[in-house]
Parts: C-alpha cells; sequence; structure tokens
C-alpha cells in the first residue's frame, strides 16, 4: 500500500514573516499525523526560517524550482544544492506556470531533474494538459510525450525517488476540479505507462499525486481513488485550517 503524500505549493505567497506564521501554524495543526506524508514548499528566500521551525516534525521542506546548472554566472537563478543547504528536501519541477509563463520545455524540466536528483533531491515532477488539449481529445497524448521527455533517461533506482504530479492545466487556481473519475483515468495512465516503462514492482510504488483546485471538500473523494496516491495542494496551502482538513481526509 502507498503512503498518501500531500504537499503545498505557496508559489509566489508568504513573505518571511508570514511564512513563519503558517509554518508554526501547520507545525501545530499537524502534530502526530504520521500516516501521511506531509512537506510545504515555500517561496526560495523563506526556505531556511521555515526548515528551521519544521525540524523535526513529522513536515518535510520543499523548494518549487531550481537551474540545471551547479553554479556560475546565472543571476537570480537557485542551484540545487543551494535549495539542500536551506533544509529542502523535495524540489517542484515542471509546473505548468514555469512552462506557461517561463517556456521551459521537456528537456529543460528533465535536466532540472537529474540535477535535483543528483544532489539528493527529490523531485515532485508535475505534467498535464490545458483545456484546449483535453477538449481536443489529446490529454493522453500529451501525458504520455511529458512523461517521455521529463523522464528521458531516468532509470528504475531514480524512478523511485521522484513524485509525479498531474495537474490538469484548466483546474489549476480556477476553482475548477477535475472529476474523481477524470482524475482517476488519468492517474491509471500514467501508472500504465510507468509499468510498461519499468515493470510492475517499480509502478505499484511510484506516489501518483493529483494537483488541481484541491480542496477539504473534495480532498476524500480524490484521495480514495486507487492510482491516487496525494495531492499537490495550491491555494488552501496558505492556509493552515484548510491544508490541515485536507492532510486529514477521510
Amino acid at each position: 500500500m502507498r503512503k498518501k503524500f500531500i504537499a503545498g505549493n505557496w508559489k509566489m505567497n508568504k513573505n518571511l514573516k508570514d511564512a513563519k506564521l503558517l509554518a508554526i501554524a501547520l507545525k501545530n495543526k499537524l502534530a502526530g499525523v504520521n500516516n501521511v506524508t506531509i512537506a510545504v514548499c515555500p517561496a526560495a528566500v523563506c526556505i531556511d526560517a521555515v526548515a528551521q521551525i519544521l525540524k523535526d516534525t513529522n513536515i518535510s521542506v520543499g523548494g518549487q524550482n531550481i537551474y540545471f546548472e551547479k553554479e556560475g554566472a546565472y543571476t537570480g537563478e537557485v542551484s540545487a544544492d543551494m535549495l539542500l543547504s536551506a533544509g529542502a528536501k523535495y524540489v517542484i519541477l515542471g509546473h505548468s506556470e514555469r512552462r506557461q509563463y517561463f517556456k521551459e520545455t521537456d528537456e529543460i524540466i528533465n535536466k532540472k531533474i537529474q540535477t535535483a536528483l543528483n544532489v539528493g533531491l527529490l523531485p515532485i515532477f508535475c505534467l498535464g494538459e490545458t483545456l484546449e488539449e483535453r477538449e481536443a481529445g489529446k490529454t493522453f497524448e500529451v501525458v504520455r510525450t511529458q512523461l517521455e521527455g521529463g523522464l528521458n533517461n531516468i532509470n528504475s533506482e531514480k524512478m523511485l525517488k521522484i513524485t509525479i504530479a498531474y495537474e490538469p492545466v484548466w483546474a489549476i487556481g480556477t476553482g475548477k476540479t477535475a472529476t474523481k473519475e477524470q482524475a482517476q483515468e488519468v492517474h491509471k495512465f500514467i501508472r500504465n505507462w510507468l509499468k510498461e516503462k519499468y515493470g510492475m514492482e517499480i509502478s505499484e510504488k511510484v506516489i501518483i499525486q493529483y494537483g488541481g483546485s484541491v480542496k477539504p471538500s473534495n480532498a476524500a473523494e480524490l484521495m480514495n481513488q486507487p492510482d491516487i496516491d496525494g495531492a499537490l495542494v495550491g491555494g488552501a496551502s496558505l492556509d493552515p485550517d484548510n491544508f490541515a482538513d485536507i492532510v486529514k481526509f477521510k
């Protein structure tokens, strides 16, 4: 049985003071919850402070992005080693907002995944289709292309360190959510793709999260689908009560 994994993506929200307050609130509200893997991903400038607050708790910390070079003259970028040294365990890569606003390609995302793994960060690899692609019947084609590109040259050992997050772009920040049937259908497709590429044993171990307007009111029905192993939570992760309710779904 795969352990559920709930991660909060704080995106470009919360200054240092507010990030600390949110971390303290979550530390208190989620104390003793050990049946679910929990992580929060604040902005890079807040990672060290949040990690200090959550040290020795059941909540891990992640980053929202890295650059694929080890170091150098890349003004404004953050390296994998920098995130790791600040206290991050996970890093979100391939998020649709990075693809859309910063023109990240599958090749770039693959480089970032490789770079993260090389220093010991655990990637949360995001993928998903736009509304236009879904309406055109291209969901599986798009997802397959993103899987093949993002996981190029990733062997079985590395695959076990990667979490996949299926996020239909049309459901991110819109208030729309894929039905549990729609979400399960794509999660099953991803699981079958993993089976084809890595075999049954690996495919049954990989965590596949759902992301896209996850909230307390829909968390349980999504989490109870056979191939949905958790959630990558956006807006609802900024409210400690909402995030705690999602983590404690029943």
